[in-house]
């Protein structure tokens, strides 16, 4: 079949005519994509729209949410891995010296306390998701303090005991009264496991197979989560914790750099 040089043109305009309608499809869904994604994560609607809209960059309220949103988000993702080097450092020498397992456990009152009062709050993941991960970082590091310490036995029942009140914390059945009681008792619970920490670097004259970049992590993150607890929560029990977290880490963080080239007795005896 014979085409005109007019129906050759006109096939080839509906060709490009579907490929930009295509390519206009795509960028659309691409856009509401990425609008889904910041609206999710990032920021609510109106701040999208005083962003990508009105272009209004400077809108004070909306950087405080982003900021607080992108610090939350940025805080869980290195809680992943904040305290793996305390864990590393604990199996790679195989020795738990330094730690004091009482500290471990009022730790681990502080951070349960949090998940709980949180999760019966509904505060948005992103105000306490790292508590998550750093629950079971220190949960590994109490029980492996334990076990070096030729208490496996011990620090099994340690795991199954933590695990089983957990359960019963972050169910409906446990009254609010007694999860945040839970939460007001996180500051002395977190201001006597880090003098008690403290006073065993002291007496020690180091601070043993304690980890500098967790401890260094965990003070930076105690530090942001004040801007974003007081931003996304407004509650101000939970943001008191995190100044008094802050500072207690701040005084451990001063004892590593202070023990910087202290040796333990350990690695003297064996050299």
């Amino acid at each position: 079949m014979h085409l005109s040089h007019s129906n050759i043109a006109g096939i080839k305009h509906n060709r490009r005519r579907r490929k930009d309608t295509s390519d206009l499809t795509m960028a659309t869904s691409r856009m509401e994509l990425f609008k889904g994604f910041l609206l999710t994560y990032f920021m609510p609607e109106k701040c999208f729209d005083e962003f990508f809209l009105n272009f209004n960059f400077l809108d004070v309220p909306c950087l405080k949410i982003v900021l607080s949103k992108g610090l939350g988000i940025g805080i869980i993702l290195g809680s992943v891995m904040v305290k793996l080097p305390q864990v590393f450092k604990l199996m790679g020498a195989k020795s738990a010296e330094g730690l004091s397992f009482n500290s471990i456990v009022l730790e681990l009152f502080a951070i349960t306390g949090t998940m709980a009062y949180s999760n019966a709050q509904n505060f948005p993941f992103s105000a306490w998701g790292e508590a998550l991960f750093l629950m079971l970082q220190t949960v590994a590091i109490g029980f492996l303090i334990q076990h070096y310490r030729g208490n496996t036995v011990r620090g099994v029942a340690f795991l199954v005991l933590y695990f089983a009140v957990l359960c019963v914390l972050l169910s409906p059945f446990t009254p609010m009264l007694v999860i945040t009681t839970m939460q007001a008792s996180n500051m002395p619970a977190i201001i006597v496991g880090r003098l008690i920490q403290a006073g065993a670097n002291y007496s020690n004259g180091h601070t043993g197979q304690l980890s500098a970049i967790s401890i260094f992590l965990l003070f930076a993150g105690s530090l942001a989560r004040i801007f974003t607890s007081v931003q996304e929560t407004g509650d101000s029990l939970m943001a008191m914790t995190y100044v008094i977290s802050s500072c207690c880490n701040g005084l451990i963080a001063a004892q590593v750099l202070y023990y910087w080239n202290c040796i333990p007795s350990l690695k003297k005896k064996e050299e």
